[in-house]
């Protein structure tokens, strides 16, 4: 969240920015043009395929691919530590050298990154390696202690397309770190993007109202009140921000003037829109997913224009908010669903037709009695046969009832 603001022209992020010797570019129509809608598509691959990940992250039994619940509390409490982070930062860059500081940031993020951009890869890879390819299984495993009182510290099983992956991704990340290229920003920044929408859920629509409105008041407040966001997103030289140079046309790839675009402002209403991902799939229809995301690329596409017309760092957060938001609310107000709407908690059905355990019986006694408690028997009529004797091959539990007991051990 410490670059969470759209700027306009004439903001290099460059090291010409760093020394103070950069001139004032004046962008032609064209330059700016295709900046402004580089950015915008750039923003819309995350949400979209970060929404389409997601659900199958869901689907996966592994504890490790299961994405985190944010929860009201949390919600509340998120704008507090992000202001707390940002202001930080701050006074790090006020008091500390920039360049040690970004030194440090640029190895943090380096790793960060690699690891980011390899997991991002790893779907592709596995559609494009070749089949007549041995694939290899490997494991890194550091334990502590002996015996039975050993403990595992780390245990990543990877396989030979992981090692590609990680390959690929290291050469973007020693590329970053050597030139700070705006290609490998933008890399890093797009895969830490869809990771983000992939692994974070909200609980209900509720939590969300609650997060875009306590990081709306954040945002307005540290862009307009203050200047230390802009501060900070123009001197923080890390991969949370999604820039596009509007000199491109006439410099080329070493073009200096970006725009810029914060990863939170991508991020953050990607999880509502999920939100309304899950709606839709449980209702069988994708109105409500289609809606939230026309609503972000209007809310963006405004922040834009007024950034545009008036020259001036916008907080994207003060037009996407009542965007994201009030479309899906209207939508659900005309269909007559919105106590639906609200009273949904899609971790309970993230996916349609899941089935899963909504209590857990305590029983004591013979496996029989666990049986007996799954399942209520009608009471007999008066027509009814007589029972039929316990199979003792079983235990004297009926076979029928053996899956029942398997399918919840």
């Amino acid at each position: 969240r410490d670059s969470d603001l759209a700027v306009p022209d004439g903001s290099s992020t460059g090291s010409d920015a760093v020394n103070g010797t950069a001139g004032r570019f004046v962008s032609g129509a064209e330059g700016t043009a295709l900046a402004y809608g580089s950015l915008l598509l750039m923003a819309l691959l995350p949400i979209f395929f970060g929404a389409l990940r997601s659900v199958g992250c869901s689907k996966s039994k592994s504890a490790s691919d299961m994405p985190e619940t944010i929860t009201s509390r949390d919600a509340a409490r998120f704008p507090i530590i992000a202001s707390c982070t940002l202001f930080g930062l701050y006074l790090f860059f006020k008091i500390f050298s920039q360049e040690y500081i970004n030194l440090l940031l640029s190895m943090y993020f380096f790793v960060l990154g690699i690891l980011a951009l390899s997991h991002t890869m790893s779907p592709f890879m596995c559609r494009v390696f070749p089949a007549n390819v041995p694939n290899k299984q490997y494991q890194l495993l550091f334990t502590q202690g002996s015996g039975e009182s050993k403990e595992e510290i780390v245990n990543y099983e990877f396989d030979t397309k992981d090692l590609i992956c990680l390959g690929i991704s290291s050469v973007v990340g020693v590329w970053y770190v050597l030139k700070k290229h705006w290609i490998a920003n933008n890399l890093f920044g797009l895969a830490f993007a869809l990771n983000g929408v992939e692994l974070l859920h909200l609980n209900n629509v509720s939590t969300g109202c609650i997060l875009l409105g306590g990081l709306f008041v954040y945002d307005v407040f540290w862009v307009f009140g203050t200047n230390v966001m802009v501060t900070v997103a123009k001197s923080f030289e890390a991969p949370i921000k999604l820039v596009f140079p509007q000199d491109l046309l006439e410099k080329g790839l070493d073009a200096s003037n970006f725009a810029m675009l914060g990863l939170g402002d991508i991020v953050i209403p990607a999880v509502v829109i999920f939100s309304s991902f899950t709606l839709s799939l449980k209702k069988n229809t994708r109105t409500y997913f289609y809606t939230s995301f026309l609503a972000y690329i209007f809310g963006l596409g405004l922040t834009i224009f007024i950034m545009h017309t008036f020259k001036h760092a916008q907080p994207a957060l003060l037009y996407l908010v009542p965007a994201c938001i009030g479309f899906p609310v209207l939508l659900a107000l005309f269909k007559g669903e919105l106590t639906e709407m609200f009273s949904y908690e899609s971790s309970d059905e993230v996916l349609p037709h899941t089935p899963q355990l909504t209590h857990f019986p305590t029983v004591f006694g013979s496996p029989a009695s666990l049986a007996n408690s799954m399942h209520v028997e009608p009471p007999p009529s008066p027509r009814s046969r007589a029972p039929k004797q316990p199979d003792t091959r079983t235990g004297g539990i009926p076979k029928s009832r053996l899956c029942d007991i398997s399918r919840y051990v």
